[in-house]
């Protein structure tokens, strides 16, 4: 499995590389499917929604210069028939999972049956955004932030620290932004320590490569490893 796991999107030409070298072809040649779902739960969501697909957000991804680009909406996905969209997300050269709440997309990435599809996309590249980045791991370091927009009366914040378990180690995003104060260093250090794998902290500038369980750090800002304890 090959993934693209960043912060703040295709941000950088060492990041921009690195997508070149996971997809083995230039991006113009490239078939991509756009997740968005992720953003809905926060307050304006519809419009971040169309931001990042008309590439118009701050975090470069839809607008790359793919050769195609559909919208793949997971929440859809339960309603439809398989055969309506699997072949679809199998053809994908990429899949672009976008940010926002990861614990609503970890949910509709299990309910719409796309997470059980995706160890078998071994032709696909995953690329995420910070939420979409945060999901295939085992931890979600934003399970008491996105407790807060789980619907009255629902039980999605169930084991909301959990992931998809995809990769044996868990992210950080926007290590040190200024605008999110629990992204300080000192306070991922603590949130990591409790943690049983490794936890990658990574800025808006970095990202990690994954094929096959092996990690590559691509960054021109900053990160950090830390390591559990014991």
């Amino acid at each position: 499995m090959r993934l693209l796991l960043t912060s703040g999107g295709i941000r950088n030409p060492s990041i921009a590389a690195a997508l070149v070298d996971l997809l083995g072809k230039p991006i113009a040649e490239c078939d991509a499917l756009f997740v968005p779902t992720a953003v809905y739960p926060f307050p304006g969501g519809a419009g971040m929604a169309w931001q990042a697909l008309s590439g118009s957000a701050p975090s470069p991804l839809c607008d790359l210069g793919w050769k195609s680009l559909g919208l793949l909406e997971l929440t859809a996905l339960p309603t439809i028939r398989e055969e309506s969209w699997v072949p679809a997300v199998r053809a994908a050269d990429a899949l672009l999972v976008w940010g926002g709440d990861a614990l609503y997309l970890t949910h509709w990435m299990r309910e719409s049956g796309l997470a059980a599809l995706l160890p078998s996309l071994t032709d696909t590249v995953y690329v995420g955004v910070s939420a979409g980045s945060i999901a295939v791991t085992p931890y979600n370091c934003d399970a008491e932030f996105d407790q807060q927009f789980v619907p009255d009366g629902s039980d999605m914040g169930t084991d909301a620290e959990r992931g998809l378990g995809l990769v044996d180690f868990t992210i950080y995003p926007h290590l040190d932004d200024e605008d999110m104060p629990d992204t300080a260093r000192a306070s991922i250090e603590r949130w990591a320590g409790g943690i049983p794998v490794p936890t990658y902290a990574i800025d808006d500038e970095t990202a990690l490569a994954v094929v096959d369980g092996d990690v590559r750090v691509v960054s021109e800002g900053s990160w950090h490893l830390f390591a559990p304890e014991g």
